[in-house]
């Protein structure tokens, strides 16, 4: 998803779901902050790499891709933007065990991560409710592409085609300059270029089928590598709107209007008065309709939503004192990260995968590893 539903999209959401204006801000903030938190940044503010949320093209091309490596890219991308599914899913056919891992790394909305998730951010602040919302929208978004490097799984081939409301349909093409903008009114668009190499980083998670996957206007047609020569139909505007509901649902129970979030359950009659402009908005043929969010957000509350300031987050967290660094917003989004990470790590390790790496349930067994996870530790202890 783009930064028209992960910051705009998503402050409707919250506005929606009872949370104030400035409450929404931050909320948002944090959702869209989860692709910008790089390593890189956070070196820059000397803060902890293992926070990081997502990476740089840069810093993908230069990544390693030994089993260390792509353990590192595993645990940012499975954790942030492409959350498996059912990490106990068989695939359709027999297969040796590292191919059944990578299937079951496939991401999908309504998982049991999916549910422990919105779990994991209840009374941990509103940056850690941005970040919940982030992962659970690119469920509906990203799902049936898989967060870690794999040919078997994430490769696609010649055969896409571009559904239309009318019934039709139109082949797409595909080149391969990133600096090269898509152009949907010829149905041609950017994705990484074929390498056979199994591991390579070109085939990280959707980057074979370019950022049709973000596009909230889009119906395509394909077949995925690991699919059987089987052709699937992605509907983004049912599905973005599906991913709105969820949202909505997820931060009533956040926010504490509700006794418990449960997978499933899409909130419509919270957007019943404005289900058509939604609608309007997400079948709008453009890649970015962040204009058309913002203007919908502001109708619901009646305040001016400002854009997003990544140079306002930095500057605060640069500025802080050393004792008061964990109390600004980046300090907070860093717990708030490094928990989903340590969640998701844990559990695929505990499915008896080590895509991820070797994890240790800090919850049970207390803290192991990395120091940067020692903040989890002393967060557990001070709210007890």
């Amino acid at each position: 998803m783009n930064p028209d539903f992960h910051y705009y999209a998503t402050y409707c959401a919250a506005y929606l779901a009872g949370y104030s204006h400035e409450e929404a801000q931050v909320i948002a903030c944090s959702d869209q902050f989860v692709d910008l938190c790089s390593a890189t940044l956070l070196t820059k503010l000397k803060a902890p790499q293992a926070a990081a949320t997502t990476q740089l093209q840069l810093e993908l091309m230069d990544a390693r891709t030994d089993i260390i490596g792509l353990q590192d890219i595993t645990r940012i991308w499975a954790s942030f933007h492409f959350l498996p599914r059912d990490l106990y899913a068989e695939p359709p056919k027999r297969c040796s065990k590292r191919y059944r891992n990578k299937y079951r790394l496939i991401c999908g909305p309504n998982g049991a991560l999916v549910k422990s998730t919105v779990e994991l951010a209840k009374d941990k602040g509103l940056q850690a409710v941005g970040v919940a919302m982030h992962v659970l929208a690119d469920t509906w978004a990203h799902q049936h592409f898989a967060g870690t490097p794999s040919l078997v799984i994430n490769n696609t081939n010649y055969w896409f085609y571009e559904l239309f409301p009318d019934g039709t349909k139109k082949k797409l093409s595909f080149r391969h300059s990133a600096s090269t903008p898509d152009d949907p009114g010829n149905s041609l668009y950017t994705a990484s270029i074929y390498v056979s190499d199994e591991n390579s980083i070109m085939n990280l998670g959707h980057g074979r089928a370019g950022h049709l996957p973000d596009y909230c206007f889009i119906r395509y047609q394909y077949l995925p590598a690991w699919g059987n020569y089987e052709a699937i139909v992605k509907d983004n505007p049912d599905d973005y709107m599906h991913a709105f509901c969820q949202m909505i649902t997820a931060m009533k129970y956040l926010r504490g209007a509700a006794d418990a979030f449960e997978c499933g359950q899409y909130d419509e009659a919270a957007i019943a008065e404005i289900k058509d402009q939604i609608e309007a908005i997400l079948h709008k043929r453009q890649p970015d309709t962040s204009e058309d969010w913002k203007a919908l957000g502001e109708k619901l509350s009646g305040q001016t939503i400002e854009p997003f300031d990544l140079e306002r987050i930095q500057e605060e967290y640069r500025s802080a004192a050393a004792k008061d660094k964990d109390s600004t917003f980046l300090g907070q989004f860093i717990l708030a990260a490094l928990a989903q990470k340590s969640m998701v790590t844990n559990r695929i390790f505990a499915s008896g995968s080590k895509l991820a790496g070797y994890s240790v349930d800090y919850q049970r067994k207390g803290f192991k590893g990395m120091e940067a996870y020692r903040k989890l530790i002393e967060r557990r202890a001070a709210n007890e």
